[in-house]
């Protein structure tokens, strides 16, 4: 066995635990946990940013008004218009606030001392979903009443009969159980996913460079290194798209529970 599989052997790579919190104090709540608190800390430093930049907005915006301006056209233009039309203005307080909140939240997973995203943990994701799946349900029967909503869900019209015999259960199933479902797990499996790859190539780099040196196990210390970089570049651009994919599906959501005809 050769001195470098003698020190790998005594190397244990970073699994699941590594999501594991207990309570933030000796008495603690058991929900009084790490993430609990970066996802309120998360949700002040959201609101205090919209504070400055639009509590006091001038006609020729500058600094925090200007960065705002910049997010709120973003959302608007790229998520809201697309999906809900003449109504992208009256839902726009709900996507801005989810898109940057989310943002910040997975954004934490890779700020020293914090470094873990809150949408790693199932239940933050779960209860965005959630909510955008009640706000579309009552917005659906609101608009379309309880029968014209399912109807209009299971049975899409210009196509032969016999196929909805087919059609309106994979449409259940797919509006109903499947939609909401996915809209939490892609946001989770990504977060979950990227904090362990980094976790992982993070551990290698220190492992063979600090807690067990050789000159072997300097080789893959430093790949560690170079790949925990390149993958931070990359989890950064996956917690951009992931924030702004959950958004945009909310926007797609709520628009189609507002005009089922488009």
């Amino acid at each position: 066995m050769t001195p470098l599989m003698l020190v790998a052997e005594d190397f244990t790579a970073p699994g699941p635990s590594i999501f594991d919190f207990p309570p933030l104090y000796e008495g603690a709540p058991s929900w009084l946990t790490k993430p609990v608190l970066m996802a309120l800390f998360g949700a002040l430093v959201v609101t205090a940013l919209a504070w400055s930049a639009f509590a006091n907005p001038k006609l020729v915006p500058r600094g925090m008004q200007n960065i705002g301006e910049m997010g709120y056209q973003f959302v608007r233009d790229q998520v809201a218009r697309p999906f809900l039309g003449k109504d992208a203005e009256r839902w726009m307080p709900l996507l801005l606030s989810l898109f940057f909140l989310i943002l910040l939240w997975n954004l934490f997973g890779v700020v020293p001392l914090i470094q873990i995203p809150v949408a790693s943990h199932i239940a933050f994701p779960i209860v965005f979903a959630v909510t955008i799946y009640v706000i579309k349900i009552y917005l659906g029967i609101k608009h379309q009443g309880l029968g014209g909503y399912f109807k209009n869900m299971m049975f899409p019209p210009g196509l032969p009969k016999p196929i909805y015999v087919l059609l309106a259960p994979i449409e259940f199933l797919s509006n109903l159980i499947i939609a909401p479902f996915t809209h939490a797990v892609r946001l989770f499996a990504n977060m979950f996913a990227g904090h362990l790859i980094l976790a992982f190539f993070s551990a290698v780099g220190f492992w063979f460079l600090f807690e067990k040196p050789t000159p072997l196990g300097a080789g893959l210390g430093v790949v560690g290194v170079i790949m925990t970089i390149a993958m931070t570049g990359f989890e950064m651009f996956i917690e951009f798209l992931q924030a702004f994919l959950f958004t945009l599906l909310a926007a797609m959501y709520i628009g189609g529970s507002l005009h089922p005809d488009h």
